[in-house]
């Protein structure tokens, strides 16, 4: 699966997260493109990145920083 996910810094909060299967990668680049231009016009600053993986699940185990705060994850790196 491909993950499309708009991320806020300064929150630190995921805006938005759209899911596509693995065969609809060029429509998963153009929903991408599209966010990324009326971000731009609109003056909103986000990190906007696609992800691959096999689940939700597993985006949020490896890609923790999208879906945890500060203290989550500390508290995994601490023990």
């Amino acid at each position: 699966m491909l993950f499309l996910i708009e991320y806020e810094r300064i929150s630190g909060n995921v805006v938005t997260m759209s899911t596509f299967n693995d065969s609809e990668r060029q429509r998963a680049d153009e929903s991408r493109l599209e966010l990324e231009l009326d971000l731009n016009r609109r003056g909103i600053e986000r990190e906007i990145v696609i992800l691959q993986a096999a689940t939700e699940k597993a985006i949020r185990r490896t890609h923790r920083r999208y879906f945890e705060d500060l203290a989550e994850l500390a508290k995994v790196h601490s023990g």
